[in-house]
């Protein structure tokens, strides 16, 4: 899937507030939540989330979901992620 493909999918699925986040390789965040429900399509590198101790990575052409008021941790590749996400 391409991102104007994913785009088009966010916008139909209600998903308005759409921003491109770039992470620096090995980087972290520890445990937190966002008050909105996110869907994002990684465009490059590679993310791991971690919810409920489950650790999932995601890589270039893969999409990932997380419900509002999720907690999670994040952890980046060693190229560091890129990815399109979406927001309500």
């Amino acid at each position: 899937m391409t991102a104007e493909e994913f785009s088009t999918e966010l916008r139909e699925k209600g998903f308005c507030d759409l921003v491109v986040v770039d992470r620096q390789p090995n980087g972290a965040l520890d445990l937190h939540a966002h008050p909105f429900e996110s869907r994002a399509l990684i465009l490059a590198g590679e993310i791991t989330l971690v919810v409920n101790h489950q650790a999932t990575s995601f890589r270039a052409g893969e999409v990932f979901h997380l419900a509002r008021d999720t907690v999670h941790a994040q952890r980046y590749g060693p190229s560091g992620v890129r990815y399109l996400v979406g927001r309500k």
